[in-house]
């Protein structure tokens, strides 16, 4: 028996032996098409059965849309530019009248303070070392809410955090007891009642800092200096 591929018209040959009485499926060797025979007696072979052709691949998925990055604030470009000048500034990042006390405190030292509300652009602003002094309350974050101030001034690179003069205001501290303010890792706590006597706790805090870190702050410039 003979048949004849309609994909490629390759020629096939069966031996009749082996030809059943009923219809029966052959492939093509050369195109691997399938032939639909009719059985014994047959001189021509049914269409090929080609299978269905492969699905078109699905297109990608687009990326998704970042937007670009927000220019700095004219607030934010300030600061900088003081920071460059190596002008002093400080941080206040609380409310009620505890924050206004402080900050007048932090002004009669000569500090500029600037006051942000965005807990987000503080952290930045402190992790690229824009102020010496931030003031803030210890606190946790709510569930589902993002971390507060004092929980990213935590994660501050060593050597930027050794730069910034940390304050803690809240009910729980003891003003200028040194012993909590190690255990809530800041250099001076404060309570809220003490505010005004803010500026000599701040200043005679700083000057005994100074004095710890003075051998560490020598050392390092003689490094940089070789």
């Amino acid at each position: 028996m003979q048949a004849q591929c309609p994909q490629c018209s390759t020629r096939i040959q069966i031996e009749d032996a082996k030809v059943p009485d009923r219809p029966f499926k052959v492939k093509c060797p050369r195109c691997q098409g399938v032939l639909t025979l009719s059985g014994r007696g047959a001189e021509t072979a049914a269409p090929a059965e080609s299978a269905a052709p492969p699905a078109p691949p699905a297109d990608p998925a687009p990326a998704p849309y970042v937007p670009p990055p927000a220019p700095p604030s004219p607030a934010a470009v300030a600061r900088r530019e003081r920071a460059e000048r190596s002008d002093n500034d400080a941080l206040v990042a609380l409310s009620g009248p505890v924050a206004q006390t402080i900050g007048t405190a932090l002004e009669r030292l000569g500090f500029h303070v600037d006051a942000v509300d965005d807990v987000e652009e503080g952290a930045r602003l402190l992790e690229q070392g824009v102020y010496e002094v931030a003031v803030t309350a210890r606190a946790a974050a709510e569930p589902g809410k993002p971390e507060t101030l004092s929980q990213r001034m935590l994660r501050l690179p060593a050597n930027v955090r050794r730069g910034l003069f940390v304050i803690l205001v809240g009910e729980e501290f003891r003003s200028g007891d040194g012993t909590q303010a190690w255990a809530a890792q800041a250099d001076l706590v404060l309570h809220p009642t003490d505010a005004a006597r803010g500026e000599h706790l701040v200043r005679a805090t700083m000057s005994e800092r100074k004095r710890l870190y003075q051998p560490f702050i020598d050392a390092r410039r003689r490094i940089e200096g070789d």
